[in-house]
């Protein structure tokens, strides 16, 4: 055994030194080789990190959301449906809600406005709280004044009282708590009417029997379960990954193209350095082992460094690259820096796809030339 490592040590020396040799080549096969890989880790540790704080948010999030509709589409619904769900048995929190959007023609940015039961101990009439993204493109601060022009042609006037928290971003970036009062005012919205009814069930395992009872109910309307918003998010994270690959497809189908030449042959100096290796006595198992040292030290080498660098782009600037396309379009951008997550089966993959083809497509041509008499190989 002790025979076998020093053998591989001095495998690996020669190896280096063969690489130092060929410096400029080696570099620029690294250079692209771990572009390639920060590119795709980048896009699968930002992915699966969003996945999981849309997961976390989620989880606080109701356990029923009942929606009336009108020919299909969403409509207000009636305070009356409160007393029409009735006592049923598991629900321990009905509440209706008041939630939606205001465009701001200057910011040319879609606010999301809501008065719910939440917010009547943090904002009284003539008041409100604003989140950060807004409070930072506005440039307000506490007891300034923010201008809405109502849905009835009226300005209206409301004085910020609280800037919510930066920890809450990712939820509360775009986000403006008002008032019922102001919000019915704003919107000129009906009363007795709500955007939507939230529910909170007691067990857990009685959340598909609840929709079921509500729906025999309220047979114009509809009950969505948490669980089917966290699929739908689900849906969306990997439809955006999916449209951020196919813009990286190019660089992908350029590294398979690098490693299709690659295993077509060698240069004439790589087949000259294995002549003369067997020519002075080496096996062709130590040729092989040799180059397969070479393709392995490369292959890991830009793995770890293309890992490393999309690890710090993804988890310390907030993946930049690509935070149009993951976190979506928008104008007020939510500033959070997200959870260090790997998810070992994506790490084995990106690592199985990366490397192993690369360390593989080199053993063909190098088998072909150590078979060969090392006079005609350096003789060309």
């Amino acid at each position: 055994m002790r025979t076998w490592i020093e053998k591989q040590k001095y495998l690996i020396d020669f190896t280096v030194s063969s690489l130092v040799r060929r410096k400029v080549k080696n570099l620029g096969l690294l250079f692209i080789y771990t572009l390639v890989v920060f590119l795709l880790a980048s896009v699968m540790l930002s992915t699966q990190a969003l996945r999981r704080e849309a997961a976390q948010v989620l989880a606080h999030s109701p356990d029923l959301i009942v929606q009336r509709l009108a020919a299909g589409r969403h409509d207000l619904i009636p305070a009356s449906y409160l007393d029409r769900i009735g006592n049923l048995r598991g629900v321990r929190k009905k509440e209706g809600r008041l939630w939606g959007y205001y465009y701001d023609p200057l910011r040319k940015a879609n606010y999301t406005v809501m008065a719910h039961a939440s917010a009547k101990d943090r904002v009284a009439p003539g008041r409100i709280a604003v989140g950060p993204a807004v409070a930072r493109g506005l440039g307000l601060t506490i007891d300034a004044r923010m201008s809405f022009q109502t849905y009835s042609g009226k300005p209206l006037w409301l004085a910020v009282a609280e800037i919510l928290p930066q920890d809450s971003e990712l939820l509360s970036a775009d986000l403006v708590l008002m008032s019922e009062q102001d919000f019915r005012e704003l919107f000129d919205y009906p009363a007795g009417q709500y955007t939507d009814i939230v529910i909170s069930v007691a067990n857990p395992r009685e959340v598909q029997n609840v929709a079921a009872k509500i729906a025999s109910r309220l047979p114009d309307s509809r009950a969505i379960l948490r669980e089917e918003i966290l699929r739908t998010y689900e849906s969306i994270f990997n439809w955006r990954e999916g449209i951020v690959l196919v813009l990286l497809a190019g660089a992908v189908l350029s590294f398979a193209i690098f490693a299709l030449e690659k295993a077509s042959g060698l240069s004439a100096d790589e087949k000259r350095e294995i002549g003369i290796l067997k020519a002075i006595g080496w096996e062709t198992g130590d040729v092989i082992k040799m180059k397969l040292w070479e393709g392995a030290l490369v292959s890991l080498t830009a793995f770890l460094l293309g890992y490393v660098a999309a690890y710090l782009h993804a988890f310390r600037f907030s993946s930049l690259l690509f935070e149009p396309v993951l976190k979506g379009w928008s104008t007020l951008y939510p500033r959070f820096e997200l959870s260090p997550v790997v998810d070992g089966f994506e790490l084995a993959t990106l690592f199985f796809f990366t490397v192993f083809p690369y360390a593989l497509a080199i053993v063909v041509p190098i088998w072909r030339t150590a078979v060969t008499d090392p006079d005609s190989v350096m003789r060309g």
